[in-house]
């Protein structure tokens, strides 16, 4: 038997089957007909002498558990732990990640009219998406719930953001807002707000009430849900 060379055992993309040709298809059919494993492959662009780079898509795709949503939360560090898969290739897959991410910042509106804690929710999720932390945002408001302005206020570790009430009102009483949204993400997952979270609440509001300004509500984000203090009535 001939022995087989490095060569001829890596797999280009042409020599590959149909199937397994993510670039082909999206020139023929489009970006619509690629699969989420043939998206991958392509911003891969290459596998390993022993793999094909759809292979390899497919494993990394399985590693997180076949949810794009795992899939972009992952670090370099993460994905490189996977066989077959570099720094630079990890790179690619994080950057693709964050490209996203930024896309769905930029097409927030710049008006944007605050009715119910889902327009809150609609208005800011991406700014949490992802992270592995806590993070807390305040949006003020004129007096139609018109936004006028958003910024981040604190970042703290994995249980906590740590809260200056001025750095919330210094803002909003430099812009005339006439209400504010506290906002803040849990990474675990609970939406159950912490003793911390409805004491900020308690504080803000007070505070907030001596400058002639409402604090409308205080939204606690984790992944798709959101719990509202307004909506259950304990603000």
């Amino acid at each position: 038997m001939n022995e087989i060379t490095a060569q001829e055992t890596f797999m280009r993309v042409k020599d590959w089957a149909e199937e397994d040709r993510p670039r082909e298809k999206l020139s023929d059919k489009g970006l619509s007909a690629l699969t989420d494993t043939e998206l991958l492959a392509i911003i891969l662009r290459s596998g390993s002498s022993s793999e094909t780079v759809v292979g390899l898509s497919r494993r990394m795709l399985s590693m997180a558990g076949n949810s794009l949503d795992s899939l972009g939360r992952m670090t370099v560090q993460e994905l490189t732990r996977l066989k077959g898969m570099g720094p630079a290739k990890a790179m690619s897959i994080v950057c693709a990640f964050e490209l996203g991410r930024r896309r769905t910042r930029e097409e927030s509106p710049a008006r944007f009219t605050i009715s119910s804690s889902k327009d809150v929710y609609q208005f800011c999720s991406h700014l949490m998406m992802d992270i592995p932390h806590e993070e807390m945002y305040v949006i003020l408001l004129n007096r139609a719930n018109v936004i006028i302005g958003s910024f981040k206020v604190s970042q703290g570790g994995i249980s906590a953001a740590v809260v200056d009430i001025r750095l919330i009102l210094k803002p909003a009483i430099e812009s005339l807002a006439s209400g504010i949204i506290l906002v803040h993400n849990h990474p675990s997952g609970n939406l159950n707000p912490s003793r911390e979270d409805k004491q900020v609440t308690t504080r803000l509001k007070e505070a907030a009430k001596l400058m002639d300004i409402s604090l409308l509500d205080h939204l606690i984000i984790a992944g798709k849900l959101w719990f509202s203090f307004a909506d259950e009535g304990i603000l």
